[in-house]
Formats: structure tokens, sequence, C-alpha cells
């Protein structure tokens, strides 16, 4: 019988952030991911300010800023002939007054590399899980299939369910999380940008005639999130890809030259967007984290940052305990007692704006019937500010614990 004291599924932000850190504190703790690698397009890849402060603390600022990255100042609306900036990051208080636009793949690498320096820590590719181990009433662990196909089994003191919105861990406990309703899903594709265009990392959001888009200046391409109505992706399939590329073109403002680059629906993928939460995030030797205790909207961005400050919470509660093996269900609790509040308050956030995002698909988000707080955006330079704070920042940040400082 294998055994580990922390056995996290899962090895996306929430998963690697939290391993690293409890291996800081000297708990053996073991990572399983199903995949061989990081590598995977159109995942939460906006680095916030709250995240760039954690990896100052971690001892990990310089290794990241080696990065190659846009900065993101700014996040723009342009709306009929109007254009709103809803968030202007320049003047947020501490050191880092941007989001960094990394591809996620490089963020868990750096993860993973820090992690692997601490002998407690271990991480195991193409291992996954299928199942939980029990004992009476509390979860001792979990089954799995590794990259040969061979099946066993891990006993942990607990088990955290890092595995994202569809966990298999959350299912396999009996948690059903309550679903909220979402006016759209994405198509996510990457567009090369016009020559000459901005190279600045800038977020730019584009409403009109019955569309919807998020542009992000990645570079060397546009990282572009378009928006449709829940439910019609084949639908509107069948109207052709020169209708997408046309309508995309006519919305961002860019000729053939650009949208030709997209050569086949296989370059648009379907994000079908879900948002709900557990009442509960645990049982008896078991905590969900992350996606898989409240799945978020993409609106904002902020999936990642909110996973990253549950993991660092996670930490520096269940640290003790894990280590003098006294964990039990009043730590767990801790946890979400925690972490619901800035939960919370992104998903509150998240559905008022989808209101709006509802408006734009039926085509009537207009100049004249801009939501007020856009309104008001407009007219008060410094609403710009503070959004960016609970955009970037938000509530209640997370600091990394002393243990684990770098």
């Amino acid at each position: 019988m294998e055994r580990t004291t922390c056995c996290i599924v899962g090895g996306g932000p929430a998963g690697m952030m939290l391993g690293l850190l409890l291996a800081r504190a000297g708990v053996e703790v073991t990572v399983l991911e199903k995949h061989g690698d990081f590598l995977r397009d159109f995942r939460g890849d906006t680095v916030h300010p709250s995240t760039l402060q954690l990896l100052d603390e971690l001892g990990l600022g310089e290794r990241f800023a080696e990065l190659p990255f846009p900065k993101m100042e700014e996040m723009r609306m342009v709306i009929g002939g109007s254009t709103v900036v809803a968030a202007d990051l320049r003047r947020i208080p501490g050191r880092h007054k941007y989001i960094a636009m990394v591809p996620q793949w490089d963020f868990l690498d750096l993860l993973a590399s820090a992690a692997a320096d601490e002998p407690s820590f271990t991480l195991r590719m193409r291992t996954t899980v299928t199942g939980l181990r029990r004992e009476g009433g509390r979860v001792t662990g979990v089954h799995y299939v590794d990259e040969h196909g061979e099946a066993g089994e891990i006993a942990a003191d607990l088990t955290v369910a890092c595995d994202g919105r569809h966990s298999l861990v959350r299912r396999e406990a009996g948690l059903r999380p309550e679903e909220f309703q979402v006016p759209m899903d994405v198509w996510q594709v990457r567009v090369d940008g016009p020559r000459g265009g901005l190279k600045d990392g800038r977020v730019l959001a584009r409403f009109g005639d019955g569309q919807a888009a998020v542009t992000m200046d990645r570079g060397e391409y546009y990282q572009t999130s378009y928006l449709i109505r829940k439910g019609s992706d084949q639908e509107l399939r069948a109207h052709g890809l020169q209708w997408f590329r046309d309508r995309l073109g006519a919305l961002c403002g860019w000729d053939r030259e650009v949208t030709d680059a997209i050569a086949s629906w296989d370059d648009v993928k379907l994000l079908e967007v879900s948002m709900g939460r557990l009442r509960r995030w645990y049982r008896n030797g078991l905590l969900c984290i992350g996606d898989a205790a409240h799945t978020m909207s993409p609106v904002g961005g902020a999936g990642v940052n909110i996973a990253v400050q549950d993991a660092v919470a996670a930490a520096g509660i269940l640290a003790g305990p894990l280590l003098d093996g006294s964990v039990c269900v009043h730590d767990l609790e801790r946890v979400q007692k925690r972490r619901w509040l800035p939960m919370a308050v992104v998903q509150k956030s998240q559905l008022a704006e989808h209101k709006m995002l509802e408006m734009a698909l039926d085509g009537t988000l207009t100049e004249d019937t801009m939501p007020t707080p856009l309104k008001l955006l407009q007219k008060v330079p410094p609403l710009r500010t503070v959004t960016a704070y609970l955009g970037g920042v938000g509530i209640r940040p997370e600091r990394v614990p002393a243990f684990a400082r770098g």
C-alpha cells in the first residue's frame, strides 16, 4: 500500500500551489496529474497582481519575471461609438500594477520546478484517479491508474480535490454543486494580429450588432473569446466558417487577411460555460478547492487567481494539523469559511456582468442603454482604480505563510 500525508488530485494552479506550500512546511505531499504535461491551449492564463505578490513572497518573483509576457494595465470596452475604461491598474497599491498575460503552462512549470526542490514533494504525471478509498465514513485516499495502465491506490490523511470544474473526486464524494444559469458559451480562437498592430497586452471587449468578443493581445497573436448564446454551437456552425470570419472581422475591424487565418472550424474551440458552487466543500478526509469547489465564469479571468488564493489559505490552516496527524473536519470547515466571502463576491460580480452580456447578445446594449456602473466609470475616472483593485487584488487577499516564504 502506497501512503502519503496529503494526496492532491489535479496539477492545475490550485493543486500545484498547495503542493508547493505544504512541501515547504515539511508535509509529505503527492500530486496526481492525469496529463503528461501542462501544455493545453485556452486555459486561464492571466496572473493577477495578488498572485504576483504571492510569487514574490515565495521567492519566485525574479524567475517569473524572466518569462516573456505582455502586461495588461487597462481593460477597455467598446460599445457602439463609445470606449469605456472598465479598469485601470496603474494606480492600485502594491508593486505589481498590471496583469501578466502568461500561458498557464509556464506558470505551472515554475511552481512544479520549485516544488521539486522539496524532498517531501512528489508529482506523478499520467496518473488518473478513478475513485476514492474509504474506511467507515472517512475518505482515506484514492484509487488510480498509472501511465502503464496499472491500477493502484494511495492512502492519505487528507485528499484534496483540485481536479477542476468536472471534478471526478467531487462527484465520487457525493458533493453536488448549486448551478447558476449563464447566458453564453464561448468560442475561443487565435487570430494573427494585424501588421503594425499594438503589442502591449491590451484587453479589449467589443459589443455591437448582437455580438460580443474579448480580444487579448498576446504579442504574436490575439487570443479571442467570441460569445455565443448558450447551447447554440451546432446551430451557428451550420452557417459556415466564412460567416463567422465575416462577423468577427466586422466586430473587431479586421480585414480578410487577418480572419482568413482561421483555417477551419477545428481552430474554433468551444468552451461550455458553467458556473456554480458547493454548499459544503468537504467531507471527512476530503477537501475541494478551486473550480472543484466553485466553478467561476470566464468573465474577468478570475478563476486561476481565486484557486491560487484558496490553496494559500488551505496551506496556512492545514499544514500544522497535517504535520501532527490531527487534521479533522473542523480544519476543513475553517478553509471554506476563510474563502467563502472572496469567492461569493467575485461570483456576484460575474452574475451582474452576465446581464450586460445577455443584452449584448440580444442586440440591446448600446451607448444609451449601458448599465449605470459603466456610465459612472466614464464620468468618474478614479472609479476605474476601484474596479481594478477589486478585480486584480480582490477581497481578503492571502499571504504566503512564514514557513513557505522564499
